[in-house]
């Protein structure tokens, strides 16, 4: 396997990361536990999970496996910090008062002293930015951050955090984790060339595009049972499958079948080999899941190939939106 930079670190990944969002529901914890050690064995070495993902849940089990099985030297592990963690008025955002606080609380339910890499899940709106870089900052120097990274940012917002980092002499972002998938393909206009000229790895999320890239519906409105529009019963999931992504979905199915893979894998194989992207977060359900996507590890996009992607979803478009949850995205595609 090749493993690949973390940004401007010196950090080495697999090319994919393990996602933790479906620790504890639907994935119990034996399930989970199982799902990371296959993981491990295959070579992924970074688990990237949140504190909002199950309110602690799934921090939670990640910590106590690796405190039982004594691999958290083994691991980079990252985690974010910025959604709602409570019903008082400070109990989300990127202030420092909730960084600072939230910190601790993960740490405790990781069962570690320090956090590999610490990402703000989404930008802050109602604040300067250097009060969030600051509060990063002084983690990094109290140990318990060794890096920091932001995720689902506009670009413009990327530039003004690390011009701000460097302006102020302060720890800058490594890393953003963006929605990214064939569907969605918008960060190819502005944020993919600005991670590549300041060297910040890309983390995509959803390279899967909820399931739709591995066949998992065939009309928009049938929601199958497991799947992620069925589970999660809301507007936004259900949104996210167009009927447009059915169409490119069938396409890939057939190019899939045509080179002895599934439609998932064909689908993490080609996000995995687009320019500037550093590792996808698969986010198993199940171990099955896990084991189709860990072959895609050791395979490369065959470049003549990538011109076919193209003519699916021409480069900077989309079809699905995944941007949907961005809370600075103003525009909605019309995917019908």
């Amino acid at each position: 396997m090749e493993y690949r930079q973390l940004g401007r670190s010196g950090v080495m990944i697999a090319p994919l990361c393990l996602g933790a969002m479906n620790f504890g529901n639907p994935a119990p914890e034996e399930d989970s536990f199982a799902i990371m050690q296959r993981a491990l064995d295959a070579g992924i070495n970074m688990i990237d999970t949140a504190n909002v993902y199950k309110r602690g849940t799934s921090e939670t089990i990640i910590g106590k496996f690796l405190k039982e099985r004594k691999l958290r030297n083994q691991i980079i592990l990252a985690t974010k910090v910025y959604n709602k963690m409570g019903d008082g008025p400070n109990q989300m955002g990127g202030s420092r008062y909730h960084i600072i606080k939230e910190c601790e609380a993960s740490l405790k339910r990781l069962q570690t002293d320090h956090i590999d890499l610490y990402q703000l899940h989404r930008p802050p709106l109602t604040h300067p930015q250097d009060e969030t870089l600051r509060a990063f900052d002084d983690l990094i120097r109290a140990g318990k951050v060794r890096y920091i990274g932001c995720s689902t940012h506009p670009a413009w917002m990327v530039m003004e955090a690390i011009a701000l980092s460097e302006k102020y002499n302060l720890n800058r972002y490594i890393s953003e984790q963006p929605p990214y998938n064939l569907l969605d393909r918008r960060i190819e206009n502005e944020l993919i060339p600005l991670c590549q000229k300041y060297d910040l790895a890309i983390l995509p999320w959803s390279p899967l595009a909820a399931g739709v890239l591995a066949g998992r519906y065939n009309e928009v409105g049938d929601y199958p049972d497991g799947s992620r529009a069925k589970r999660w019963d809301d507007k936004i999931s259900q949104g996210r499958v167009s009927k447009r992504g059915i169409d490119v979905a069938r396409v890939v199915a057939d190019m899939a079948e045509e080179r002895g893979l599934t439609s998932a894998q064909l689908a993490l194989l080609w996000l995995k080999d687009q320019p500037g992207v550093t590792a996808p977060i698969i986010g198993p359900r199940t171990l099955a899941h896990l084991e189709d996507a860990l072959v895609v590890l050791d395979k490369q996009l065959d470049e003549t190939d990538r011109p076919l992607f193209d003519k699916l979803v021409h480069p900077g478009t989309a079809v699905s939106d995944f941007h949907s949850t961005s809370n600075w995205m103003k525009a909605r595609l019309v995917t019908d």
